[in-house]
């Protein structure tokens, strides 16, 4: 059976190598009657609570006058507001506005999308917030300039991706978060008197502006980004591309050196396989000869039938209880992925796309992939993995950042674990694993406080918000390792509810430095939300959601074994190597286990 599986995924690889179009992803509001009676939703088509965003209205300004009018309007009636992006990838519920279901307002950024001026003597540019990011790089590169780090995932737009404080890898320079090269922003924000007739009003902030280090990471909480983003930029030039694989003895004890001294490295381990693939990726001189391309094979346009076969036989896994099945699965997946480049393209005239290394290419080529966004329509024959419209990909994602200092014994905690069960993370290797990046320290209130390892681990989530998945309590230990243990803090736009507990206290004083600008800015709360407030520690909020089976979608940490899955046989228990965690386990037989049905533990 397992061998079939890998069989029909093997083919439905060689079928995606051939690929070039598929239908781009579906639009994130729908409304019943013109722009009115609208819901919103994220590019995955469900929040981390299942809940349903319910608007009065959708707006899409075109010019920043338009904008302008837009918030005024709302701050009038005193109606709560939020912008949306274009494709909306952020996984928390940032794009649903505060206040009561079905009165908000949301601020759709799609037609802000252009390049508003560029100053070849300084190597700045200017552009809309509703700009994608692929759009942002052609257009900087038309100029032969280039954006000196951005996400790996090109379908963010730029207002989006520096509201939640996306990145790249690097320690050089200011390192690899984009807000980091934000010199001035525009922003309209709400006015609780009229100012030239507008209830709303346009703020200008200069690079020396300290209310800059709120407006660039921001959770949208400020007002919307406006017209004009200008970004430090510099002279296009190429980069050297080579995947290396080696067995994951003693590897944690390189992460900080590698980090310091490959320019753009990343590091992706697979622990049930005992391999990790270093991305030595290293910056080169435009004359380099090279005309390599990045098109991550995930993100790709990929056939849907296929999809949703592989995502059927893992349902399958998982209701059978088939840990070495997926451990099968994950290791033939790897290892195309590997021999076929990760999707490295060297465009130097061979029979296939990738014909060895390394793959060299313009900046703007090689920093960021998602060909599937730009593909023809096809009737959804084809698609992004995870689009919503077909039963595709559907997971969690945890992506927490853990100081440099501590990433080892993480690592060594992590890999207890493993040798504990050594079938239990053969899952996340579906999804690349545990995907290693490296960022400096952050001059924004709510950037990172250290320069750190952010790692992210993506896995399978059930359709059935009730049904645990194998080997539940291993990652929920491993979440809370890192969260707690190792005091990491969460990526803005990623995770599920858990990892924003204790937010307040791990920021400190730039929290309350980003939240006297939110106040200056926003008095009226109009662009914040329930969410944004629970995260933020403000109006008494919380980011817990407790009831039965809350646990298994992190929406809590289990206190009692209701918040698990009793009649599927997981229970609350403490956790094995980080002991002070609380996890749902399966538990074949309670009586064996020493434990009775109602112990409950004290939560974080």
């Amino acid at each position: 059976m397992a061998a079939t599986r890998i069989a029909l995924f093997a083919s439905g690889l060689a079928v995606l190598l051939l690929l070039v179009q598929g239908s781009p992803p579906g639009p994130v509001v729908q409304c019943r009657s013109g722009n009115t009676n609208c819901t919103v939703t994220n590019g995955y088509g469900a929040f981390p609570d299942r809940s349903t965003c319910r608007v009065a209205a959708v707006v899409y300004p075109s010019t920043e006058q338009e904008l302008l009018f837009a918030v005024s309007d709302a701050t009038a009636k005193q109606q709560h507001m939020k912008a949306v992006t274009m494709y909306s990838h952020s996984i928390p519920k940032l794009s649903c506005p505060g206040g009561p279901s079905g009165q908000g307002l949301v601020i759709s950024t799609q037609r802000l999308n252009r390049s508003v001026s560029v100053d070849m003597a300084t190597s700045r540019m200017t552009f809309e917030a509703g700009i994608t990011l692929r759009a942002l790089l052609d257009a900087a590169a038309a100029r032969g300039l280039a954006l000196p780090h951005s996400p790996y995932w090109q379908g963010v737009t730029l207002g989006g991706l520096l509201s939640t404080g996306s990145h790249g890898s690097s320690l050089f320079g200011k390192g690899s978060a984009v807000h980091e090269y934000v010199v001035g922003m525009r922003l309209v924000v709400p006015s609780p008197v009229p100012v030239n007739g507008y209830y709303a009003k346009i703020v200008n902030l200069g690079e020396d502006d300290p209310d800059l280090l709120a407006a660039k990471v921001s959770l949208g909480v400020l007002g919307v980004i406006s017209q004009q983003v200008t970004l430090q930029l510099e002279p296009m030039f190429k980069r050297s591309i080579t995947n290396r694989v080696v067995g994951d003895v003693g590897f944690e004890q390189t992460i900080s050196s590698y980090a310091v001294t490959t320019y753009y490295g990343d590091i992706s381990w697979y622990p049930s396989q005992g391999r990790v693939v270093y991305r030595d990726d290293i910056k080169v001189p435009i004359t380099t000869k090279g005309k390599g391309v990045n098109d991550f094979l995930v993100f790709r346009a990929q056939p849907t039938v296929d999809v949703a076969s592989t995502r059927a036989s893992e349902e399958l896994l998982e209701l059978t209880g088939d840990a070495g099945g997926k451990c099968l699965l994950s290791r033939s997946q790897v290892d195309s992925q590997i021999a076929n480049g990760m999707g490295l393209r060297n465009n130097d005239g061979g029979l296939s796309d990738f014909t060895g290394y390394p793959v060299i290419g313009n900046q703007s080529d090689m920093q960021s992939s998602g060909s599937c966004l730009r593909s023809a329509e096809d009737n959804l024959l084809t698609a992004c993995g995870w689009d919503p419209r077909f039963a595709g990909s559907f997971y969690h994602q945890t992506a927490i950042s853990i100081p440099f200092t501590t990433v080892a014994d993480f690592i060594a905690d992590v890999k207890k674990l493993r040798d504990a069960h050594s079938n239990a993370l053969c899952g996340t290797e579906l999804y690349f694993g545990f995907f290693m990046r490296f960022l400096r320290n952050s001059t924004a209130y709510l950037g990172k406080t250290d320069d750190v390892v952010e790692i992210d681990i993506t896995y399978y989530r059930s359709r059935d918000p009730k049904r645990p998945r194998l080997y539940e309590d291993v990652l929920e230990e491993i979440e809370q390792m890192a969260l707690f243990k190792y005091h990491g803090l969460p990526h803005w736009g990623k995770n599920r509810n858990v990892g924003f507990l204790n937010i307040k206290n791990k920021l400190g004083a730039k929290l309350d430095k980003f939240v006297s600008a939110m106040k200056k800015y926003d008095s009226n709360g109009l662009f914040s939300s329930d969410w944004t407030d629970a995260v933020l520690g403000l109006r008494g909020k919380e980011v817990v959601v407790q009831g039965n089976g809350c646990a298994l979608e992190g929406l809590c940490i289990c206190s009692t074994d209701d918040h698990c899955a009793p009649k599927h046989g997981y229970y609350c228990r403490s956790g094995l190597v980080y002991e002070q965690a609380r996890v749902c386990r399966k538990i074949k037989s309670v009586e064996a286990d020493g434990l009775p049905w109602s112990s409950s533990y004290r939560s974080h």
